[in-house]
């Protein structure tokens, strides 16, 4: 990587603070979760492993959605659908890997045998080999998006139409998979899996690599995403996002632009599912709800929409609320979260990361006041 890409990426304060995530999660996690006893005040539980690495898998859903929507202007209420497709692949993958430790003792998997399946699937086959799970990963959510934007794009489909459809794109898929007959566990979905890769999937050592290796994809996906929006094609999408018609007149045709950011936004969700599975436990048609995509929208508005950093804030702030909301008081966090988007679109329009910004503003047209008086 040349000096110029460097510093086009991050400033240098930029990259210290990348440097310092990094260290804080592939060394100081991974020596407070292990080396230091249960006993000690600075034992960093299981528990805190988990839900740490359950919001960086959110906070990458959370960049993907920003890439589409803080910088192209597609504002996408679907996106869920592909985080769960990616879920759902690698479920496939650990619930073959169960074996016949299941409660059965049966090479099928535990809700095939109760609902009296006698084989697998076609489309479950070869799905007991991780290569191929992870191809299924990266295809499967490729695909779906890469149809149903082309078709969208191509009829210039965009606004809240763009939205209700996606919405609506996702919620039949959420049907289709609470069914039983389509072979995805109906509304219990996949769970109780037992080992990944051959290494039992609840142990310390298993779960804190996974943990780095989801650390590792969130700085990934976030150099990606600066990649992207700092070249030639991140100005042209920010010019379709600001006026599409006039971009056009300039003799560019939005359709591959558009198709192709939203393909790679579908990708980046499927493989932060995939990575959440093993670590949440659990994968059934709940994450495909609308109410969950909208969610992933709120994020994003929250943190910051265009900005790449702003939306990984606002998944954690969240996400960091919710998992103490909904224990205190879980009959009124739709109705907290409903106000937190109200108050942040009437008096944040740049979301959390832009409040600085505004404190200084303020502070300058004060201090101008004063001189001025």
């Amino acid at each position: 990587m040349d000096k110029t890409l460097i510093y086009r990426l991050f400033g240098p304060k930029g990259w210290l603070a990348l440097a310092a995530f990094a260290a804080l999660m592939l060394v100081l996690v991974p020596i407070f979760n292990i080396v230091v006893p249960e006993g000690s005040p600075l034992h960093l539980s299981t528990y805190w492993v988990g839900l740490i690495a359950k919001i960086m898998c959110y906070a990458i859903v959370a960049l993907a959605m920003d890439l589409v929507w803080g910088y192209t202007g597609i504002l996408s209420l679907g996106h869920g659908l592909f985080f769960a497709l990616g879920g759902y692949a690698m479920g496939m993958y650990l619930m073959r890997a169960i074996g016949r430790e299941g409660n059965y003792q049966s090479d099928l998997p535990d809700f095939m045998v109760f609902l009296n399946w006698k084989e697998l699937p076609w489309y479950w086959q070869g799905t007991d080999s991780f290569l191929y799970t992870l191809l299924l990963v990266l295809v499967v959510p490729a695909l779906v998006a890469f149809i149903f934007g082309f078709f969208a794009f191509r009829s210039r489909i965009k606004g809240v139409y763009f939205s209700i459809i996606t919405q609506a794109l996702t919620f039949a898929a959420m049907l289709l998979f609470f069914r039983n007959e389509t072979g995805f566990g109906g509304n219990n979905g996949f769970t109780d899996f037992k080992r990944i890769l051959g290494f039992h999937i609840a142990s310390p050592e298993t779960r804190i690599v996974m943990f780095g290796l989801t650390a590792l994809l969130l700085i990934g996906c976030l150099l990606l995403g600066r990649y992207i929006v700092t070249s030639k094609l991140g100005r042209v999408l920010a010019a379709i996002r600001d006026a599409e018609s006039r971009v056009m007149f300039s003799g560019y045709n939005p359709l591959p632009y558009k198709l192709f950011i939203w393909v790679v936004s579908a990708i980046i969700c499927s493989i932060a599912g995939a990575l959440f599975v093993p670590q949440v436990g659990i994968i059934n048609p709940s994450e495909m709800s609308p109410a969950n995509s909208i969610e992933i929208a709120i994020w994003v508005a929250v943190g910051g929409r265009g900005t790449l950093i702003g939306p990984l804030l606002g998944a954690g702030l969240i996400n960091g609320v919710k998992s103490w909301f909904t224990v205190a008081f879980p009959e009124y966090w739709l109705y907290f979260l409903g106000l937190i988007f109200v108050l942040v679109t009437l008096y944040l329009p740049q979301g959390v990361i832009g409040l600085g910004g505004q404190i200084r503003a303020q502070l300058k047209r004060r201090f101008a006041k004063r001189e001025e008086a």
